[in-house]
């Protein structure tokens, strides 16, 4: 049997990155997954902190080249790459001028959040996918981590359904206790819409988007979700219950990898 091929697509992850819950799990359970049998490619945002002289990046220059239109205005894509030596692995890195380098990640150095955030995951999540596509790689699972990957789970479902690559792919989300306080713009819903998209997928999110529409927008197009926190949101869970999702409970920090893995070869059947 051909390994399963696991798509990790992370909001952030440790060595290019403080250590926090989200960072750390991001950084380990690839190699864990990796070295226990399965194939998998991890993508994460260039945030401007990121030292790519220290963490030696270097661009992929037949991925890069691209341009994602957002709300009528060009973006180019940028693919860069680094290695994680220790866990022989690779990290694919989707970066852009305008979005991507800023040295911080998602607010100013006031704590304000970056008016731009809802068009830095568009482009996030379409760089992605435009880049597996490049790279003719067909994942058995996308594993989508964190609030800044939310939008993964409708594009699988609803643009790239019916390319090869994706077709039969089970989709994951994790819910972290992580959020976002501030709200899109009223322009955010016709930013998101894409080729397959109609209004009634992106039903969950009103003209003024806040993190609880992002993140049942998220679930209800995943097939299951991982809670990565213990205080996972309530109204979320149920909302998960409520859809039918499978759900992983909180695993805590000790053979998460362990579980996350089996977990994919339950929705692999």
């Amino acid at each position: 049997m051909d390994k399963a091929k696991i798509l990790y697509v992370a909001q952030e992850m440790a060595k290019y990155l403080p250590e926090t819950e989200m960072s750390v799990k991001s950084r380990y359970l690839p190699q864990y997954i990796q070295e226990n049998g399965k194939e998998i490619r991890c993508f994460m945002p260039k945030y401007g902190l990121i030292n790519e002289r220290r963490n030696q990046l270097h661009e992929v220059i037949r991925l890069s080249g691209m341009n994602l239109i957002i709300d009528d205005t060009d973006h180019p894509l940028i693919i860069k790459v680094a290695s994680i030596q220790a866990a022989r692995l690779q990290v694919y890195f989707i970066d852009n001028e305008e979005f991507f380098q800023r040295k911080a990640l998602f607010t100013n150095d006031d704590g304000s959040e970056f008016e731009d955030n809802e068009d830095r995951m568009i482009f996030y999540a379409r760089g992605v996918l435009e880049t597996v596509k490049k790279l003719r790689w067909s994942p058995d699972v996308v594993h989508c981590e964190g609030w800044f990957a939310a939008l993964l789970p409708l594009y699988l479902k609803k643009t790239f359904y019916e390319d090869p690559l994706f077709a039969n792919s089970k989709i994951v989300f994790s819910l972290f206790d992580s959020d976002f306080k501030s709200v899109f713009s009223k322009n955010f819903t016709s930013k998101v819409f894409f080729d397959g998209i109609t209004d009634s997928d992106i039903s969950f999110i009103s003209e003024k988007a806040n993190w609880m529409q992002i993140m049942k927008l998220a679930i209800y197009h995943s097939d299951a979700v991982i809670c990565e926190s213990e205080n996972v949101n309530e109204e979320l869970l149920q909302f998960c219950k409520d859809n039918n999702k499978e759900i992983l409970p909180y695993q805590g920090n000790e053979e998460y990898a362990e579980k996350y893995s089996a977990f994919y070869d339950s929705l692999l059947g």
